[in-house]
């Protein structure tokens, strides 16, 4: 028993790990292999028996799980961000929940064939979205304009919605009775109350706690996940279901207060999530029956149809008139609905609840769910990209860079790409680099880039190069690799290390491409900006090209190059670009007068 129960567990991680490990390696949505992996290893080959393995705990471990979940999920949602979309998000979650929610009813009842209370409760649990699954492929998608944070945002904000609402209906449905109905309306009110106060009051005393140095930095993190799990569970004992609200609302709270830092929580609640999110889907897709996988039928595929093509683009539609977005930022929203870890976790957990009050086919519940959210994902995570780029907030190689590193000669290129036209997002970890970034008028955000935070709370829409950038050697080669999956090997680029010998410990499959030139290291460009050199701009003709520039200017290195097709090309070490007429040069030159004054006669002198 002993021995069995060992290897139920040892299964639960390593097939949790490896299909998301699997998914990054294959860039499919991990959700759906850790799913599939699930109902192989449970009620198809039977390896793992979580109610056995479990027993009475089970729930409340998913439900702790979720709790993290959702509290790393509200870490990354900003105030100043909400300004500019908080209206279609509202809108979002409010109407276009109850749009599902109607439409998802009606389907379950005359496509399903399920009684009105069950049918209800389908069509409330299926409205919440999955932050979980959303977040991962945004990342990958990188869609420009306002839809992909809006996108995150409502798939954050409706999963507290949507399991107090699964609540609201359940006590419905399970009592009945004009008494018991205020009652109900009274709890939703007091739902809502609690999650909110106990929320904010777990952020300020954890705040407190952090600014006053309460707390050690060995222990900082792990109170921190106790924080969440006395917040949730002391919100539920104070109010039935409104936990979830709780650890959202603490998680937004930490994120947007400016007294204490919060980035190794955030770094670590990311690495939590993952073991989470992995332990969750794998115990919940094994939790399965092998009769639940018979009532998958010919119905299901017509409810799951109704969901993606008439309830959602009914949903988004409704809920963004009036909006400044686009037809096209519509339809992509409306193409990205996929269901996650918090719609498992509550069908699962009001199944058990309607079989214990007696409600009849209660165990169809959990097999429809589970079907939607594996269609769902399947579906948008494989064409969600395509679609993108088919309707233009896409492209299949954006030109965009982040900069990592923030010295005043990293935020004079910058400065020179976004006049052209191009995005560029500047990352770094020194407070006063990133000021001095966003007074100059270019994007910038404080934090570490090893953060999965970075990639859910900076807007990289349009980006598909990384640029690493700063005195750090072993920091620019770690983040080379980091985001070589994100953007492709061939667009992480890095200087040169400034010392010759480590180059044989920087192996070409453990960072990025060298910039520019050989000598060009940190210390080197440096050197040449207090020279007084400038990042030139130079228009390439048959008259005047690179070798006319470097006559000019004697010592001229080239940065960039802009092709006529507009695509932006980096030079490297390997030295394999060749300016060509027509092309634009940005290069790094020496200021000279004299060569100034010839340069713009020569200009004017080209026809």
């Amino acid at each position: 028993m002993v021995e069995h129960a060992l290897v139920s567990l040892s299964a639960v991680v390593i097939l949790g790990i490896a299909a998301q490990w699997l998914g990054w390696r294959v860039r499919i949505p991990s959700i759906l292999l850790l799913l599939v992996f699930g109902i192989v290893a449970g009620p198809i080959l039977g390896w793992i028996h979580p109610g056995e393995l479990l027993g009475s705990l089970l729930y409340p471990v998913v439900s702790l799980a979720v709790a993290v979940i959702l509290f790393e999920g509200g870490l990354s949602l900003s105030v100043k961000e909400f300004r500019a979309i908080g209206g279609v998000v509202a809108w979002l979650v409010t109407l276009g929940a109850g749009i599902t929610w109607v439409i998802g009813t009606l389907a379950a009842h005359w496509i399903l064939g399920l009684d009105w209370p069950l049918a209800i409760l389908l069509g409330a649990v299926l409205v919440v979205t999955g932050p979980t699954v959303i977040g991962p492929m945004l990342r990958f998608i990188r869609p420009t304009g306002q839809s992909g944070a809006i996108l995150k945002w409502e798939g954050i904000v409706i999963d507290p919605i949507g399991a107090m609402l699964a609540v609201l209906v359940f006590q419905v449905t399970a009592y009945s009775g004009a008494e018991h109905g205020m009652i109900v309306a009274t709890g939703v009110l007091k739902t809502i109350a609690f999650g909110t106060l106990v929320g904010l009051l777990g952020a300020l005393t954890l705040g407190l706690c952090l600014k006053r140095d309460l707390i050690p930095d060995s222990l900082q993190n792990p109170v921190a996940v106790m924080f969440v799990v006395a917040v949730f569970t002391g919100a539920n004992l104070l109010q039935s279901e409104s936990g979830l609200l709780a650890v959202t609302i603490m998680g937004f709270a930490m994120a947007n207060q400016k007294a204490v830092p919060i980035n190794h929580i955030v770094e670590f609640k990311e690495n939590l999530r993952v073991l989470l999110i992995a332990g969750v889907f794998i115990l919940l897709a094994a939790h399965l029956k092998p009769s639940d996988l018979d009532q998958i039928g010919i119905a299901s595929f017509m409810f799951f149809l109704v969901l993606v093509f008439i309830a959602r683009p009914a949903a988004v539609f409704a809920s963004t008139l009036g909006s400044k977005l686009s037809f096209r930022e519509k339809l992509f929203m409306s193409w990205m609905a996929p269901r996650g870890i918090v719609a498992a976790a509550v069908a699962s957990v009001f199944a058990l609840r309607m079989e214990e009050v007696g409600l009849a086919n209660a165990d169809v519940l959990v097999p429809q769910t589970f079907f939607v959210i594996i269609g769902t994902v399947a579906l948008y995570g494989l064409t969600a990209p395509l679609v993108a780029r088919r309707l233009g907030l896409a492209k299949a190689e954006p030109q965009g860079v982040l900069f990592l590193g923030g010295r005043f000669w990293v935020r004079e290129m910058a400065k020179v790409l976004l006049d052209e036209g191009y995005p560029v997002m500047l990352v770094d970890n020194s407070q006063h680099n990133v000021s001095a970034a966003r007074m100059a008028g270019i994007p910038a955000f404080y934090a570490s880039i090893f953060s999965d935070t970075v990639l859910d709370r900076v807007e990289i829409s349009g980006i598909g190069k990384l640029m690493a950038m700063t005195s750090n050697d072993d920091v620019n080669s770690l983040a080379a690799l980091h985001f070589a999956p994100l953007f492709g090997r061939a667009q992480a680029y890095q200087l040169m290390p400034e010392d010759e010998k480590q180059l044989a410990a920087h192996s070409r499959h453990l960072r990025g491409r060298f910039l520019f030139g050989k000598d060009m290291t940190h210390a080197a460009l440096t050197r040449w900006f207090t020279d007084e050199a400038v990042v030139k701009k130079t228009r390439l003709s048959e008259e005047f090209g690179f070798e006319e520039l470097k006559a000019q200017y004697g010592q001229v290195q080239p940065l960039f190059l802009i092709t006529e097709e507009g695509a932006l090309q980096v030079f490297t070490v390997e030295g394999t670009i060749k300016p060509q007429a027509g092309q634009t040069l940005i290069s790094l030159v020496l200021a000279q007068p004299e060569a100034e004054e010839l340069a713009a006669a020569v200009a004017q002198a080209t026809p």
